[in-house]
C-alpha cells in the first residue's frame, strides 16, 4: 500500500510552526517530514496509520520519537539532541518546549548537508577506497554493540518478509513472471538454510539491529560516516541476523557504486567481525534485500526492474573457486585481489581473506594499527593463517569463491591454501619483482600510511633472503601489473564483468 502523501491536515499548523523557525521546506519520507535549519533539524513523524505501523495518536508519536532517540544517540551523540514537545500557549500560539500541553512531540537533531548523506556521495561517483573501508569499519561496530535478540524464529521471519515483498513486487507492477520466479528460487533457497539460521539465532547472532542500514542512512559527521535512523517503529523487522543487517548495505553499495564497491565492503566487514559462517546465507539474504528495494522503488513510480536484476544476479550460482596469491611484500598482493575478488563467481564476487586483516583483529586493533614484532611470533602467524584457512573452506562450502592474500614463504602454508580448495579448483599465483622495488613501494606505502601491511625495507630484505622453496604456483612479473595476466589464467573479461 503506498501511504498518503504530504503532511496530514492536522499537523499543518504544526509544519507552519517549523517552516518558521527553519526557513525551509521539509525533506519528506513516507512516514516523516524534517525541517532543516541553520542550527537544528526538526523531524515530524506523521500521524499516520499504516499496515506496518501506527503514528495516528500524539502518545505513540512520542514514544516511538523517545524510542528513536534512544536507538541512535548511542552511535551518532552529535547528531541526535533531544525529544522536544510543541505546546499552545494561554494565548493560543504554538511553541517549542512553551507551557501547555503538548499538542506534537519532535525530534530534534543537528542538520547535515544534504551533500554529506552517503547515497549523495554515491551517486556523485565519490565513494572512494579510504571511505568505503570507513563505512565497513562503521557497520562492524554496529554489529559489535548490537544486543542479542532471543525468541526469533529468522527463517519463519524470512519467510514472512518473502511473501510480503512478492505481493509487494506484484502490487507494484513488477513484471509477473521474474517477480514469481524470483520468489520461488528464494523459497528453495530459504527451506535449504533454515536449520542453519536456527543454529545461528542460537548462537547470538540474531541481535536487535539497525534494521534499516543502507547508504541513505549514513552521513558524514565530523568527517567520518555514521549510521543514523535505526528502525524503531517494529522491533520484528529489526531483530535479525546480522547477515541480514549486512546484506542490506552490500546490496545497497552494488547497486549504487558497483560490485567492485560492495566487494571491498564485504571482504573488510566480514574479516572484522570474524563471522565466517555468514557467506552461506548472503545469495538469499542480499536477493531479499534488493526484493525490498524493488517494491519500494516501483511503489513511488521509479525503477525498481533495477532491483530485481539485482536480485537475480545475488541468486546466480557459479561453482567457486580458490584463488591464493603470494609474494614478498610490496609485491602488490592486496592490490591484485582487489581487482580479482569481485569478479569471481555470483555479486558481490569472492570473499578476500588477506592475512594482514585477521592478524589485526585478532589483536583487538583496527587494520590500520601498527603491532609490535611480538604479533608477528610463529604460533601467531600460524593461528592467522589456520583462521584464514577455515574461513575460505567454509565461505567454498557455501558456494562463494575465495582470494587468499598473503606472503605464502612458507611451502607448507602453500601445500595448506592448495588443500583449503578441496573439491574446488584452485589457482596459485606468486607475483616477483626486485627487491629494490618492493623496498620503495613499501616506503612509499608506509609514508603514506592507511595500509594493513606493517612490514618494512627491512622485513621484506630479510625474506628475500630466506628461501621459499620450489613455488610450483604460477609466477607472474610484479614489476608492472599483472591484472591483465591474471585475469586471462581466470579467463576473466579484461574489464571486469558489466552491470545490467
Amino acid at each position: 500500500m503506498t501511504p498518503p502523501a504530504g503532511i496530514p491536515a492536522a499537523q499543518a499548523e504544526v509544519a507552519g510552526l517549523l517552516r518558521g523557525l527553519t526557513g525551509a521546506e521539509p525533506v519528506e519520507t513516507h512516514i516523516s517530514a524534517v525541517f532543516v535549519g541553520p542550527d537544528d533539524a526538526f523531524k515530524l513523524k506523521k500521524a499516520l496509520h499504516l499496515p506496518f505501523l501506527d503514528f495516528s495518536t500524539l502518545a505513540a508519536r512520542q514514544t516511538f520519537a523517545r524510542r528513536e532517540l534512544e536507538l541512535n544517540r548511542p552511535h551518532a551523540p552529535g547528531i541526535y539532541r533531544d525529544v522536544v514537545a510543541v505546546t499552545r500557549g494561554a494565548d493560543g500560539a504554538l511553541r517549542l518546549g512553551g507551557e501547555g500541553a503538548p499538542v506534537e512531540w519532535l525530534l530534534r537533531m543537528a542538520p547535515v548537508p544534504a551533500a554529506d548523506f552517503l547515497d549523495a556521495i554515491a551517486a556523485r561517483g565519490a565513494l572512494d577506497e579510504a571511505l568505503l573501508d570507513a563505512v565497513a569499519d562503521a557497520a562492524a561496530a554496529l554489529l559489535a554493540q548490537a544486543p542479542p535478540a532471543p525468541g526469533v524464529d529468522p527463517a519463519a521471519r524470512m519467510a514472512i518478509v518473502l511473501d510480503g515483498n512478492r505481493q509487494g513486487c506484484l502490487e507494484a507492477g513488477l513484471d509477473p513472471s521474474r517477480v514469481q520466479a524470483i520468489a520461488q528460487a528464494m523459497q528453495a533457497r530459504l527451506a535449504a538454510l533454515a536449520p542453519w539460521m536456527q543454529a545461528r539465532a542460537a548462537a547470538g547472532l540474531v541481535r536487535r539491529c539497525h534494521g534499516d542500514l543502507h547508504l541513505a542512512n549514513f552521513c558524514l559527521w565530523e568527517g567520518r560516516p555514521v549510521a543514523f535512523d535505526a528502525l524503531e517503529f517494529d522491533e520484528a523487522l529489526a531483530r535479525i541476523d546480522i547477515g541480514y543487517e549486512v546484506a542490506f548495505l552490500l546490496m545497497d553499495i552494488e547497486v549504487r557504486a558497483g560490485r567492485a564497491a560492495a566487494n571491498r565492503v564485504m571482504g573488510r566487514l566480514l574479516t572484522r567481525i570474524g563471522d565466517a559462517e555468514l557467506p552461506r546465507g548472503l545469495p538469499f539474504w542480499l536477493a531479499q534485500r534488493a526484493l525490498v528495494r524493488a517494491k519500494i522503488e516501483a511503489g513511488r513510480g521509479r525503477d525498481g526492474a533495477t532491483y530485481l536484476d539485482a536480485a537475480e544476479r545475488f541468486l546466480a550460482e557459479a561453482p567457486p573457486r580458490l584463488v591464493a596469491i603470494g609474494g614478498l611484500q610490496g609485491s602488490g598482493k592486496t592490490r591484485l585481489a582487489r581487482a580479482l575478488a569481485p569478479w569471481l563467481g555470483a555479486s558481490p564476487g569472492a570473499l578476500h581473506l588477506r592475512s594482514d586483516e585477521i592478524r589485526k583483529r585478532r589483536a583487538g586493533v583496527p587494520p590500520e594499527a601498527r603491532l609490535p614484532e611480538a604479533a608477528y611470533a610463529p604460533e601467531e602467524s600460524r593461528a592467522v593463517h589456520a583462521e584464514m584457512f577455515f574461513a575460505a573452506r567454509v565461505a567454498l562450502d557455501a558456494g562463494r569463491s575465495v582470494v587468499l592474500d598473503a606472503v605464502f614463504r612458507d611451502p607448507a602454508l602453500r601445500e595448506a591454501a592448495a588443500a583449503a580448495a578441496g573439491d574446488a579448483p584452485f589457482l596459485g599465483l606468486w607475483l616477483d619483482a626486485p627487491l629494490g622495488l618492493l623496498q620503495a613501494r613499501i616506503a612509499a606505502r608506509r609514508a603514506a600510511g592507511g595500509d594493513a601491511s606493517d612490514a618494512t625495507e627491512a622485513v621484506v630484505a630479510r625474506a628475500a633472503a630466506a628461501d621459499p622453496g620450489p613455488v610450483g604456483w604460477t609466477r607472474l612479473d610484479a614489476a608492472g601489473d599483472p591484472v591483465a595476466a591474471a585475469r586471462a589464467l581466470l579467463a576473466l573479461p579484461p574489464g571486469g564483468v558489466v552491470r545490467k
